[in-house]
């Protein structure tokens, strides 16, 4: 019998699983507290007996992120991580400072599924899910890697999150657990291209985390170009969708827009996204595109990138320009991985 996912279990899972087995009622807070704090393995659980700790290990295995290469951006201390996953399979973490304190970029799929053309992930394929313990575990390995605690998570790393659906809501919840990693959810942001019949399950769930919304387009013709989820859900779709979320949850939608030099920038096109998004409570995130080896994209210049935040200012809308950060480590996740991969340094281990 295959062992079961012990870190992916809440701590109600986990008491009562432990009942069944007839262990003492504080044996599951024990075990959980282990578990949200990185430990690797049973063994490291020196405040549980021998036997018991040897029970766990034939009945649970601990999901865990290895660190298969790490790069460190020498002008702004950004940690790009390439994790190994127990199946030898790999994603990317990135983790940046701020004044505030950590933010982890993390990945929720081992690639994607959406295909976007500007994405580096996408040009790698799709070859499953994430768990939850293995989202939890990204966090973990970063944490120990730098000492620290990390005070915000973003859901924008490799994969589509609401493509994923069921395990990303239990990594939420065990990641705002209190009594694992308390990290609250108003300092989670998760990004999706716009699935929208789980953006409308979402909005049921009613969690206060910041939802962002890879739009990228002022409409369909320029959406569909550079994104093959258009094909299925449409803009006035998506927004309408967030305009939903947005008055359910009291939450502000954020969207972001990566500016492509050429192709979405120009001022027609700022003055659209202005007019389509009207009555939405939104914050505009513009993005200098990653210049992604093989899409032909350049990034919009500093000019162009000011001119179309102030028509979107003064269209009643906050819209910031993102700091590039880890630009000398391709931060942009799927990049390393790809390198890595066709690199044929792939670890079948």
């Amino acid at each position: 019998m295959s062992k079961a996912d012990i870190k992916s279990m809440t701590l109600t899972e986990l008491s009562e699983a432990f009942a069944a087995l007839g262990l003492q009622k504080y044996r599951a807070p024990q075990v959980y507290k282990w578990l949200h704090e990185g430990a690797a393995s049973f063994d490291e659980m020196t405040n549980l007996p021998k036997d018991l700790r040897q029970g766990l290990n034939e009945k649970y295995y601990i999901a865990v992120a290895e660190t298969e290469l790490k790069t460190v951006s020498q002008k702004d201390g950004t940690v790009k991580y390439l994790f190994r996953l127990i199946d030898g399979e790999h994603v990317e973490s990135v983790l940046m400072k701020y004044h505030h304190g950590y933010s982890i970029c993390i990945s929720t799929q081992v690639g994607c599924k959406m295909g976007c053309t500007f994405c580096a992930t996408g040009k790698t394929g799709f070859a499953r899910n994430l768990t939850a313990s293995e989202m939890l575990s990204q966090i973990n390995s970063a944490e120990a890697d730098i000492g620290g605690r990390i005070s915000n998570i973003v859901m924008m790393g490799m994969g589509e999150p609401l493509d994923n659906y069921d395990n990303v809501i239990r990594f939420l919840r065990l990641a705002s657990s209190e009594e694992g990693m308390n990290i609250g959810l108003r300092h989670i942001s998760l990004s999706t291209c716009g699935i929208v019949p789980k953006i409308y399950a979402l909005m049921e769930e009613n969690l206060p985390i910041t939802l962002s919304v890879s739009l990228h387009a002022p409409n369909d013709e320029i959406r569909s170009e550079t994104m093959p989820v258009n094909g299925t859900w449409g803009i006035d779709e998506i927004l309408a969708a967030c305009k939903a979320y947005s008055e359910k949850t009291k939450r502000r939608i954020s969207f972001e827009y990566a500016m492509i030099s050429g192709r979405n920038d120009s001022d027609a096109c700022a003055h659209e996204l202005a007019k389509r998004l009207r009555g939405i409570h939104a914050h505009i995130n513009l993005i200098p595109v990653n210049d992604v080896t093989g899409t032909g994209f350049k990034k919009s210049n500093v000019e162009r990138q000011k001119r179309f935040a102030d028509i979107l200012e003064k269209a009643g809308y906050t819209a910031t320009v993102r700091r590039t950060l880890g630009s000398d480590i391709e931060a942009s996740c799927g990049q390393l991985k790809r390198k890595f991969t066709q690199g044929g340094q792939q670890n079948d281990s």
